[in-house]
């Protein structure tokens, strides 16, 4: 898959020439990459799914940004690149956040949002941001242990793990950095553009109460509950959260 240079951005083309649905770009969490989205999401026939690696993640160039509007940017820019003027934007987690940014900043780029497992805002508990900085494995390990339900997969939290721990902690710590001061609360009400919202019952890092606020918020936004889905829900349970996704698709963007 290629890397557009510039802006050095890497992506996975999953766009099927054959289907004309809306392009659906995919924007992965904090420290994450392309390879968190599973194929039940990636491949969805109805998505046309985009899924790249933000600035300083996996194969992209450049170094983690330590505010969301400066990842909101990024994305327009890669969509400059492919000369695509809209896009539905499915961010999860951080990328529910650059999500909300796009379409607050960047109104005509954006046809639609799709939020999993985020917030208006996110507060990140100060040990977390001191602990990238004097003891990374041990905070990394207490991040994982968060974001799981009772009962995933050990072989997906494995990988997982072994994911987080390789990763640069210089861009953890930006990631989460822009996390935190990310807070756009008081200008939901300005989100126009249709919205799904997904949120796990079990969500320990962004519960479902945020999910909630949200629908509240947005107006004409409907609100899917994960049962029993933890913050990692779409490994934990891929085939509800696709599921949800392609029915909503199916309405918006038929």
């Amino acid at each position: 898959m290629p890397l557009l240079d510039p802006p050095g951005i890497w992506y996975a083309d999953h766009r099927n020439a054959a289907m004309h649905h809306t392009p659906v770009l995919m924007i992965h969490g904090a420290g994450g990459t392309h390879l968190d989205w599973p194929a039940e999401l990636r491949r969805m026939p109805e998505a046309n799914a985009i899924t790249p690696d933000l600035p300083g993640h996996g194969r992209s160039k450049g170094e983690g940004r330590g505010t969301i509007s400066a990842y909101a940017a990024d994305m327009v820019a890669l969509l400059d690149a492919l000369k695509l003027q809209q896009v539905i934007v499915l961010g999860y987690s951080m990328g529910a956040a650059v999500a909300l940014m796009m379409a607050l900043h960047h109104k005509a780029r954006v046809a639609g949002l799709i939020l999993i497992g985020g917030g208006a805002q996110m507060a990140v508990n100060p040990a977390i941001l001191g602990g990238m900085q004097i003891g990374f494995e041990v905070t990394v390990r207490t991040i994982f242990d968060q974001q799981w339900a009772d009962g995933a997969g050990e072989q997906i939290k494995r990988l997982v793990l072994r994911r987080m721990l390789e990763s640069d902690p210089d861009m953890m710590l930006n990631d989460y950095k822009a996390v935190n001061s990310f807070d756009v609360r008081n200008r939901l009400a300005h989100i126009r553009v249709p919205t799904l919202i997904i949120g796990g019952t079990d969500d320990r890092v962004v519960p479902f109460e945020q999910s909630e606020l949200l629908h509240r918020q947005i107006a004409g936004s409907k609100l899917v509950r994960i049962k029993g889905g933890g913050h990692m829900m779409v490994l934990e349970q891929p085939q509800a959260v696709a599921g949800a996704v392609q029915a909503w698709l199916r309405e918006v963007d038929p």
